[in-house]
């Protein structure tokens, strides 16, 4: 039994010096790579842009959640808002792996600052016209990426210009306008009943009426 022990304990130690912590680099083929650097570039920055814009809506459902604001219908939109964003970013990381363009330099899509550039807001109205103003910047940044990606030079990628405007820029479109509605639904509603108004539209907002 000890001679048998004695075997597995170096057949043990053998198998041990022979595993390796870090494999080789592969040699993958690239030939089937057909994304122009200004594109994916764009694609990248595009990342961080939408992480930026999520915890911005964090701040917003932060801030919106405190004690001494308690507008709990607010703060279900924005941390909405925020997930969505963080979806979007997923999406973007989703395909440029897809395409192969993400091999390398990965946590550079995420390592710099994500401050949110606001914390607190005088009222549930200037959060929502703050919310419009990210989505229209948002937006305008997909448009140059579709822009970008379809007037490179060498390469039209008339396949990424179809995701981004078929899967990015209608949600975007349709959230602009979600947004225009409720700043002006509010404001008509702080005309008449002042405080009163802001506290029944965040009701709304809680119960999905809105």
């Amino acid at each position: 039994m000890k001679i048998i022990a004695g075997l597995v304990l170096l057949c043990v130690a053998v198998t041990s010096a022979q595993l390796q912590c870090e494999h080789r680099k592969p040699k993958v083929p690239t030939d089937w790579l057909d994304m122009v650097d200004p594109c994916v570039e764009k694609m990248r920055s595009q990342v961080m842009e939408e992480l930026k814009a999520a915890m911005q809506y964090m701040a917003m459902g932060a801030h919106f959640s405190k004690d001494s604001v308690n507008r709990l219908g607010f703060s279900k939109l924005f941390f909405e808002a925020a997930s969505e964003e963080r979806e979007h970013a997923i999406k973007l990381i989703s395909y440029l792996l897809m395409r192969g363009e993400l091999t390398s330099k990965v946590s550079d899509l995420i390592k710099r600052s994500l401050s949110p550039q606001v914390s607190t807001w005088d009222s549930g109205i200037s959060a929502l016209r703050d919310a419009l103003k990210l989505e229209a910047s948002v937006t305008k940044k997909i448009r140059d990426v579709i822009i970008t990606c379809e007037n490179a030079p060498s390469y039209n990628d008339y396949h990424l210009v179809d995701y981004l405007t078929g899967e990015f820029l209608e949600e975007q479109y349709k959230g602009q306008r979600d947004l225009a509605g409720k700043v002006s639904t509010l404001d008509k509603m702080m005309d008449k009943h002042g405080a009163l108004g802001e506290y029944l539209f965040d009701k709304k907002l809680l119960s999905g009426d809105l």
